[in-house]
């Protein structure tokens, strides 16, 4: 008896899995209506090119070459200022040894500082436009095929 139970109660939640899995075929029109005005303004003409933004995952990416290009500047910065501190520090100008090491050091903190800051911009800004993707088809919404109303000023 127990075994005919579970059977019904697993054939019962299957059933009920495909009905509501179903249902969202059936709120949909079949045929939507098209306007001709709408499809002949969505449509790209041949000379034209759209401008399309880049994806998330590109931005992301962006953001983390940027990173790399600011701490390879920086570390560029560095070496140079060092260099020049050490070849001074030999021929015996200590004074100059030092703000040219306290020049590659600043130097060095900015580059770095600059690439960290747009890089993470970058990541930031690709993160954010893969969540707002992924919240847009969770919600349903964001439509390409939408008309935006106009607005009378």
């Amino acid at each position: 008896m127990k075994i005919r139970a579970k059977f019904t109660s697993i054939i019962f939640a299957a059933a009920c899995m495909l009905v509501f899995s179903s249902l969202p075929a059936f709120a949909r029109a079949s045929h939507p209506p098209q306007d001709q005005q709408t499809s002949q303004t969505q449509s790209v003409q041949k000379g034209e090119k759209q401008k399309l933004e880049p994806s998330s995952g590109k931005e992301i990416g962006k953001g983390g070459e940027d990173i790399g290009k600011g701490a390879g500047k920086g570390a560029e910065s560095l070496g140079k200022g060092t260099a020049k501190g050490a070849g001074n520090l030999v021929t015996l100008h200590p004074g100059k040894a030092g703000a040219d090491l306290g020049k590659g050091a600043g130097g060095a903190a900015k580059d770095v500082g600059v690439g960290t800051g747009k890089g993470a911009a970058k990541i930031g800004k690709g993160s954010a436009k893969g969540i707002g993707r992924l919240g847009k088809k969770i919600v349903g919404k964001g439509n390409k095929n939408k008309k935006e109303p106009d607005v009378a000023d």
